[in-house]
This record gives C-alpha cells, sequence and structure tokens, in this order.
C-alpha cells in the first residue's frame, strides 16, 4: 500500500521506539502526528521529518489530556489512517518489594493510555470503513520472568487486546489490528527502573543482545504497507542470539 499522504498518528514519539516509528514512516511520506508530553522534544523531531508532520501535547495516563489532543488533530486533518499506540513505561520490579505506585502506573499508561487512544479513533474509522491499529506490546507478554510480572501483564493484555479487536473490528469495519512484539531494544526505557535489589541482581547493559529501534519502525512499516486485504495480526521480533 502506498503511504503518501496518509494520516498517522504515532504516540510516545519523542524518544525511542516511538520516535523511530514518525521517522520511519515519514520517510515512506506519510503525514505523521507527532504525540507525547515532550512537546518542545517533538517539535525539533518534527522539523527534522522529510515529509508533513504535525505536533500534539499528549498524556495518555490522562483521559481528559488524550481527548483534548484528539479534538486538535481534528481540527487540523479529517481523519486518521494510522494509529500507532508506542507510548510506554516499564519501571520493572519484583513484587515482594511493593511498588505500588509504579504497578498502577505501569497499567495506566500501558494499558488504558492505549484504550484512551483507540477510544478516540474508532468513530472516524468505523465512518470511514478502514483504518489501521498498531499497538507496540512486547515479547514480555508471552515469556515472563522473575521482576517483570506487572509490565508483562500490561503487555500481555495488549496482545490479548489486539485479538478481540480484530474480531471485533476488522469484518464489520475493515479496521486492521497489529501487534508488534520487540524483545530487548536499545532505548533509555529500562531507565524507569526504581527497585535496587532488582538492579542489583539484573545486567541491563554490557553485553545483552539489542536490536536497534529502527527495526521495530521497519516492522510497522511492513505492516502497514500490506494491501488492505492482509492483515498482519503479530510481529515477534528478537535480537539474533536470543532464541
Amino acid at each position: 500500500m502506498n503511504l503518501k499522504n496518509k494520516i498517522a498518528v504515532v504516540t510516545g514519539a519523542s524518544s525511542g521506539i516511538g520516535k523511530a516509528i514518525a521517522q520511519a514512516l515519514s520517510q515512506q511520506e506519510c503525514t505523521v502526528v507527532l504525540a507525547s508530553r515532550s512537546t518542545e522534544t517533538l517539535k525539533e523531531i518534527s522539523q527534522s521529518l522529510p515529509h508533513k508532520s504535525s505536533v500534539v501535547t499528549m498524556d495518555v495516563s490522562s483521559t481528559d489530556s488524550v481527548s483534548q489532543a484528539f479534538k486538535e488533530i481534528y481540527t487540523t486533518y479529517d481523519h486518521i489512517d494510522i494509529l500507532v499506540n508506542s507510548a510506554g513505561i516499564m519501571p520493572l520490579t519484583y513484587i515482594k518489594n511493593r511498588h505500588l505506585d509504579e504497578w498502577l502506573d505501569t497499567i495506566d499508561v500501558n494499558v488504558k493510555g492505549v484504550l484512551r487512544c483507540i477510544y478516540e479513533v474508532l468513530p472516524a474509522m468505523k465512518k470511514q470503513n478502514k483504518g489501521h491499529i498498531i499497538n507496540i506490546a512486547s515479547v514480555d507478554g508471552k515469556e515472563l520472568y522473575e521482576g517483570g510480572a506487572v509490565y508483562g501483564a500490561s503487555k500481555a493484555a495488549l496482545i490479548a487486546l489486539s485479538k478481540a479487536l480484530r474480531m471485533e473490528l476488522s469484518p464489520e469495519f475493515n479496521i486492521r489490528i497489529t501487534a508488534i512484539e520487540p524483545g530487548t531494544v536499545d532505548t533509555d526505557l529500562r531507565e524507569d527502573i526504581t527497585d535496587q535489589e532488582l538492579l542489583e541482581d539484573k545486567d541491563y547493559g554490557g553485553d545483552e543482545p539489542k536490536m536497534d529501534a529502527t527495526a521495530i519502525a521497519e516492522a510497522v512499516v511492513y505492516a502497514v504497507q500490506q494491501p488492505e486485504s492482509v492483515n498482519v495480526n503479530e510481529l515477534l521480533l528478537k535480537p539474533t542470539g536470543k532464541s
């Protein structure tokens, strides 16, 4: 599918995977709306993109913020072709250490944030009888480990949600749903971790195989470029060297 002038909203676009996705879509001449809390950073990124783009302030953990952001988007564009739910946090903790606020923040951003954005795009996508929703999940939603209970649960929720959305939205409204499930990516996501015991137990630097964020961005481009008759349900990517 030709992406020229398709309208794509990318959350979490100020850094990491979201930034790489915005850049990759822009290279395909997609009109990208960059969304995150870091408005000034978004403006800098927008100016560097090769194709038309715009910026909107959005905190996916706030229903009011998401609602206001999409109102702004719809005043500029009359439709949205692609929604990429990339905003996320990863404050890994051992359950025994009781980091309740971080657990709740993880669910609020990684799960509720996605639901808030889907809620906002559905009316337009239903009306136009097409659209594509990309949920950036994680291999951690399938392969759980000590310290990753809440984060893994949040990403497992996205994988399950994506499957159920396909069942409901694809046959009736021609809306495609894709779950992208990356393994370890070279981003600053793990800087959210405050559990000192976990940090002492696990080595998150050094020689651990990691993918560049551009690999995830190319997976998104692959999914959205398929013919409208093709839905890429899931893409699981891992660094070479990890089973």
